[in-house]
């Protein structure tokens, strides 16, 4: 029997004085058996960090030919593919090959490991960035995990703070590939 996914609800209200976009999204998300919370949570702070009316969660971990999060324009062509973790190289590739532009989200304490193999082969993607997260940041956003959550996020001069109840998370984007 196969296991099913655990669906998490988030309230999230948005201040981006930097882009500046404010919002409220009644979020739905569909925790597969295999994902941790962690891994939750930083597809929540991707979506936040981009959020946009068009953009959407993607099948994830449970389709290889989709994004954590994509964002299509009207005809359907990829604006915006957005991974989370550290794919291999042939998947960022093949995503800047379809998408305006790539952003990947790397976190965790295997992520300067990963960038050191994969970081040299993928400099050449002009429409790809890519951003490392703390490993203690990831942490503290993964114990902001809850069924039914309500977040309030704030950024301004690049950084963003995540808050849920009495806790707040400060998150700091460190680039390992910019435009």
């Amino acid at each position: 029997m196969a296991l099913k996914s655990t669906i998490y609800k988030a309230e999230v209200q948005i201040a981006d004085m930097d882009r500046p976009y404010y919002g409220d999204h009644a979020l739905t998300l569909a925790r597969h058996p295999s994902e941790t919370e962690e891994r939750l949570m930083m597809r929540l702070l991707a979506f936040i960090r981009h959020a946009d009316a068009a953009l959407q969660f993607g099948k994830g971990l449970s389709d290889a030919d989709e994004p954590d999060l994509w964002q299509k324009d009207l005809t359907g062509a990829i604006q915006l593919w957005i991974e989370v973790g550290n794919p291999d190289e042939r998947r960022i590739l093949r995503a800047c090959g379809r998408s305006a532009e790539v952003v990947v989200y790397s976190y965790g304490s295997v992520s300067p490991t990963w960038w050191s193999g994969i970081g040299a082969r993928v400099q050449k993607a002009e429409n790809l960035r890519v951003y490392t997260i703390a490993p203690e940041t990831s942490a503290a956003l993964a114990e902001l995990a809850q069924r039914g959550m309500q977040i309030q996020c704030t950024v301004q001069d690049g950084d963003l703070w995540i808050s849920s109840g009495e806790q707040t998370v400060p998150v700091q984007f460190q680039p390992l590939k910019s435009e």
